[in-house]
């Protein structure tokens, strides 16, 4: 494969994924703090879920019933409703069964009427599977993605795997648009699932 290709999440094509390496950093501080000295704040980090299939060992649960779990528990903490998600950065990693059952879960989670309209991108597609440090880099990327109104694609998904559909899927391109909730799913291997919540910060 084209190293640039290679990953290519939710795509009918897709088969595994690869490694990447990157780092990042995530300052958080209190509201008030930040408000009374004229911080720059991207967002706020406004809830927070954590669930566990206990189903295999690398394999998700099919179905994502504990993924949704994960989201809902964020968006309880947070205050928000299903119908107020305006994206979702996927933890989509370009396998069979991992995307198929973060699909299922976000539907599950939003409910699939809402689902079909949220947008929904795996940053993975362009600086891969940075194992130790993907939580930190996604969380930072949709941060950015709330304080700027931009979302950043899914690149290669150019044959959308049946199994996939169901969101709103940012195929290839961004997307300008106000996001006024973001949910930022990390999933790893035991089956151990984490979501954060974030939102707009009225300036």
């Amino acid at each position: 494969d084209d190293p640039e290709g290679a990953s290519r999440p939710f795509d009918a094509n897709r088969d595994g994924f690869v490694l990447g390496e990157a780092a990042a950093v995530l300052v958080l501080e209190e509201m008030d703090e930040a408000l009374r000295r004229d911080a720059p704040i991207l967002c706020e980090l406004a809830g927070y879920g954590a669930t566990c299939d206990a189903h295999h060992l690398t394999e998700p649960a099919p179905g994502g019933m504990e993924q949704a779990e994960a989201m809902r528990i964020a968006m309880r903490r947070a205050g928000l409703e299903p119908e107020q998600i305006d994206y979702v950065n996927a933890h989509a990693t370009s396998t069979w069964a991992g995307d198929i059952a973060e699909v299922a879960g976000i539907r599950a989670a939003l409910g699939d009427a809402h689902a079909a309209t949220t947008c929904v991108s795996a940053t993975k597609s362009m600086h891969g599977h940075c194992v130790g440090a993907t939580g930190a880099v996604e969380a930072a990327l949709t941060a950015l993605t709330v304080a700027e109104g931009v979302i950043p694609p899914t690149i290669n998904l150019t044959n959308l795997d049946p199994e996939c559909a169901g969101v709103d899927h940012v195929a290839n391109v961004a997307r300008r648009r106000r996001v006024g909730a973001a949910l930022c799913s990390g999933f790893g291997f035991g089956g151990h699932n984490g979501v954060v919540a974030m939102t707009e910060v009225a300036r």
